[in-house]
């Protein structure tokens, strides 16, 4: 039987299977839903088993409880493990949602629903791309699966659980299915995401807020020598100032430059979309590559003084502000945040006291796009969806990838099938069920072209 055939056979029961999930509200970030966090993890160990794995169970962590389940046929044959969550984003504002949000409703060619795209519906893409294989007596592979509860909520216990799990999860490539595409007809793999750090500037002045009649042109003011320094941040050429902050950012090969020219992109529709004059940034660069494949410097909040309503001529004793690096593969976010400290301190002018605060961050990563685990998925998005899929990095950031990496030492190969339209996080949420049932045909794909390339 073709993925196709088993599809159709079997579609209602898949449906059915995806909406049980998404009836368990477990939201991660609320207390209320704790008890609903085991009860999703049961229900994902009982998908798991019936969809042919040797063995599955729900394993404690210092968090919620992760579910991990296996496959094996012999030591000879790769092994994938396959990475995915089953904790979800709050539904509010209710009153914004069409359906219930925890009863899937089809409707346009699209499921609705709290997770199904992020990450209930991607998951269940792998789970059933797996069943077929195993019940047709066609896998090729040894595959493990680890599905977590805390990814919405920055993934706290996993770093820590793969550590203590080291050789539970060994395997020779890991798949994951949360991630987007391009578009329904401009199918792309993920190939890099941007790392992160973030920082509280607070700078000081005088010890009370002082008349600006009596004291001002006598005593700095905090808000301008904030002001002054984060302006030297970024150069008038677009390039961030901060000390070596260049000395890891690797070049962007040539032919992921030109599969970036290839994505369908207007600057236009780009600028009118989000109403400015013109997009600026780093000489040398497209919008696309500056938004995803090289790091960047953002001012997320600033205050102080009076904000009130009417004027009060107060010269403020404190200053403070929210500042982000995004950071590409090969940065230490950890590195970058002490440069990052050392430079705002060096170029404080006289007159004030700076601290400035490390809050998180967090690595990025990039997948190249020749080794044998990308060629078998972009094989299999190329029988999917009938045209080879473009290697696209994304801006944001996912620092469980990189954790993946640093700790068990292989590549993540990203095969995401949202949309922009998805609408993840939002009300509406919403997964298009033709991509969905395409997704499945690709993963199937997937692993038996890469069993064929590692042999």
């Amino acid at each position: 039987m073709t993925v196709q055939e088993y599809i159709a056979a079997h579609r209602s029961r898949f449906y059915e299977e995806w909406a049980s999930l998404i009836r368990i509200p477990s939201v991660s970030c609320q207390e209320e839903h704790k008890a609903d966090m085991v009860r999703c993890a049961e229900r994902w160990r009982e998908l798991l088993l019936a969809a042919g794995a040797q063995k599955a169970e729900v394993m404690p962590s210092e968090g919620n409880p992760f579910v991990y389940a296996e496959y094996q046929i012999d030591s000879s044959v790769p092994t994938v493990l396959v990475y995915a969550h089953y904790d979800v984003m709050p539904v509010e504002p209710l009153e914004q949602w069409i359906s219930n949000p925890w009863e899937p409703e089809q409707r346009n060619g699209r499921l609705y629903a709290r997770g199904a795209d992020d990450d209930k519906g991607q998951a269940m893409i792998q789970a059933k791309a797996f069943e077929y294989l195993v019940k047709e007596g066609k896998m090729p592979c040894n595959v493990k699966f680890i599905f977590e509860g805390e990814e919405e909520i920055g993934s706290p216990s996993l770093a820590a659980f793969i550590s203590q799990h080291k050789d539970l999860l060994k395997s020779d490539i890991i798949l994951v299915s949360d991630t987007s595409m391009i578009g329904k007809d401009t199918p792309s793999i993920t190939t890099g995401l941007r790392g992160l750090a973030y920082w509280q500037i607070e700078v000081t002045g005088p010890n009370r807020d002082l008349h600006s009649g009596h004291f001002g042109g006598a005593v700095k003011n905090p808000i301008n020598a904030l002001c002054e320094m984060l302006a030297k941040v970024v150069d008038e050429n677009g390039k961030i100032t901060i000390p070596h902050f260049y000395d890891d950012v690797l070049p962007i090969p040539e032919e992921e430059r030109q599969m970036i020219a290839q994505i369908p992109f207007s600057q236009e529709a780009y600028n009118k979309a989000i109403d400015i004059p013109e997009a600026v940034g780093e000489v040398g660069f497209s919008t696309l590559e500056r938004n995803s494949c090289r790091p960047s410097f953002d001012i997320c909040g600033i205050w102080g003084g009076y904000t009130g309503e009417g004027s009060k001529t107060v010269l403020p004793s404190k200053a403070y502000a929210k500042v982000s690096c995004r950071l590409v593969a090969n940065q230490d976010h950890e590195q970058i945040s002490q440069a990052f400290a050392d430079y705002i301190q060096a170029i404080a002018p006289k007159g004030v006291r700076v601290k400035v605060e490390p809050m998180h961050g967090g690595q990025g990563y990039v997948c190249p796009i020749d080794i044998p685990a990308y060629k078998a998925a972009e094989e299999g998005f190329t029988v999917a969806f009938g045209k080879r899929p473009l290697a696209a990095r994304r801006g944001g950031s996912i620092p469980i990838i990189s954790d993946f990496e640093r700790i068990l030492g292989q590549k993540t190969i990203l095969m995401g099938f949202g949309l922009e339209q998805n609408a993840i996080h939002s009300p509406n949420e919403s997964m298009d069920l033709e991509v969905w049932e395409k997704g499945i045909i690709a993963v199937s794909e997937f692993y038996l072209r890469f069993a064929q390339k590692i042999k």
